[in-house]
């Protein structure tokens, strides 16, 4: 594997610097594929080799890269020494390269890549990954979609690198919108159609009396009255709050399902509004609350009186806000699972509540704050069924199967099916995970379904298309690894996607030797092999047939 050859490199230059190869695996790294030309397999950045010299004046780097070259010398292993802009370039011989590679990819099945030695002496973690988080009583909204896809991606990562990973599901089931909806219930609501469309009739209720609350103060004081009640432990309150509740949640685990995901524990901000209430008097005590004219208490986090910096953490009337719940879930997750690291992921516009939660943990004294990590994203833009604006992610759902139903009846090399709405549902998903990875996670895009739906070109169809008909791995999961980003194993996977296209034309199986035929077929498996397991970590299920 990568790796073996990595050692290999990393031993003879320790010999020649007279450093541990220990400490060279990791500055040995692999040149990208390239369709173009034929490059080396591995590259060592000399300027890596002297980061931690402080010497302004050090030798040419170019220089540097020209003198170890000429003391290395090629081996059974390395079969051309060469240099580039401050680097050593190193060409493994074919037929090892080949067989070996070929050889560790059938043998270590889904495990091909994470046995690198970039991965050893990787402490084994407990990591807690907080994703997806939809509002009860709402319909799963698409903007809930990025949370949901790239959450699943860092568990699924982290689970396959060996750590323990506990998957959360914090759902927004508590707050003042629960005051609102118990009381637009009662004004609006039907039992009848509570039952038969529960999702759309609780939608639809909670837009009315947003609406009537704004014009009319008497439903915003109920609203108000309601939410005290509810935090209050009134039972008929809590008895309507919990029947919402647990429609939604069944709702969800429907739709999680159609898009391959699950959960080790569905939790919510109502697990905490009694915790809450004990972080409030810890807050107090330690002399970090402070009061307001209005009645409402908040912490200065700037410790000036910055109003940048100040976080409000209880309304006047006592109830807690959305921060003072996120503190006790973190105080109790801790105690719960004693993580090493806790990663949240949504939006980049709770960046700020995330800094400031983050902030007052430690301020209060809990150090471990640290482990605490926000993965932001951007938004999608522009994303719309024929129907019109999407309102919720199962639109989506729904528009990626009929569009992928319609694609694929019109494509003439499409197989005999035996479930054609699962393949596609399947591809589809693909098509729109992929399009979703490409680029930082961080940025916004705008959503194209022609684009989704390409069966050319870098997308998720074809990516399927190849995985149907049909090394270096490591480095891109060890990326992806570092940064959390998934693009690097897209990338990947699309750029051996395209070679394994170009390689199916060329290399024929039938009417060729045995022998030929038999090494053709080794390296065509293998190449499904490794995109299956790129596809499974990335939330995507492989199809065998389209």
């Amino acid at each position: 594997m990568a790796c073996g050859f990595r050692r290999s490199i990393a031993c003879q230059l320790s010999r020649v610097l007279d450093l541990p190869p220990e400490n060279l695996i990791k500055s040995i790294s692999a040149v990208p594929i390239s369709r173009k030309e034929e490059v080396a397999d591995f590259q060592l950045s000399v300027d890596s080799l002297l980061e931690n010299n402080n010497d302004h004046s050090r030798p040419d780097i170019q220089i540097q890269a020209m003198r170890l070259a000429e003391k290395l010398k090629c081996d059974t292993v390395v079969s051309e020494i060469s240099t580039g802009q401050g680097t050593v370039n190193f060409k493994i011989n074919r037929e090892l390269l080949t067989k070996t590679v070929l050889q560790q990819v059938i043998e270590d099945g889904s495990k091909y890549g994470l046995k690198s030695e970039l991965f050893s002496g990787l402490p084994q973690k407990k990591i807690v990954v907080e994703f997806s988080s939809p509002n009860v009583a709402k319909k799963f909204h698409v903007g809930h979609l990025r949370s949901t896809i790239i959450g699943n991606f860092i568990a699924n990562l982290k689970e396959a690198l060996g750590h323990q990973v506990t998957r959360i599901n914090y759902l927004g089931d508590w707050g003042m919108q629960f005051g609102l909806l118990g009381t637009g219930f009662q004004l609006f609501g039907y039992e009848e159609k509570l039952q038969s469309n529960p999702l759309q009739h609780l939608f639809e209720v909670y837009v009315q009396v947003n609406k009537e609350a704004a014009d009319n103060k008497n439903v915003a004081k109920s609203a108000h009255e309601f939410f005290q009640r509810l935090e209050l432990g009134d039972a008929q309150a809590l008895a309507l709050w919990r029947k919402f509740r647990d429609l939604s949640i069944d709702e969800y685990i429907r739709i999680y399902k159609r898009l391959g995901v699950h959960f080790d524990e569905y939790s919510g901000e109502s697990f905490y509004r009694e915790k809450s209430q004990e972080v409030l008097k810890l807050l107090d005590s330690k002399g970090l609350l402070q009061k307001t004219i209005k009645g409402t208490a908040v912490v200065d986090l700037s410790g000036n009186g910055d109003p940048s910096s100040v976080c409000t953490v209880m309304r006047s009337d006592g109830t807690s806000l959305y921060a003072t719940r996120d503190i006790a879930a973190a105080i109790d997750r801790m105690e719960k699972y004693n993580f090493d690291e806790m990663i949240y992921v949504t939006d980049k516009g709770q960046k700020k509540h995330f800094q400031q939660v983050f902030q007052m943990l430690h301020i209060m004294g809990y150090d471990w704050a640290e482990r605490c990590l926000h993965v932001p994203f951007g938004v999608v833009q522009g994303m719309k069924t024929r129907r019109g604006d999407v309102t919720f992610l199962e639109d989506v759902l729904n528009e990626i199967r009929l569009r992928m139903l319609q694609n694929m009846a019109s494509i003439k090399t499409t197989k005999e099916l035996e479930n054609p709405q699962e393949t596609a549902e399947r591809v589809g998903l693909a098509a729109l995970i992929i399009q979703d990875f490409r680029g930082l996670l961080l940025s916004d895009y705008q959503f194209s379904w022609d684009r989704v739906f390409q069966s050319r070109g870098d997308t998720g169809v074809f990516l399927q298309y190849t995985h149907a008909r049909l090394h270096r791995f490591d480095e891109v999961l060890y990326r992806s690894s570092q940064d959390l980003q998934p693009r690097h194993i897209v990338s990947y996977l699309l750029t051996l996607s395209h070679l394994a296209a170009v390689a199916h034309k060329t290399l024929h199986i039938r009417n060729s030797p045995p022998e030929v035929a038999g090494a053709r077929l080794h390296l065509f498996r293998a190449v499904r092999s490794v995109l299956a397991n790129g596809m499974k970590l990335l939330g995507i299920t492989p199809v065998c047939r389209m």
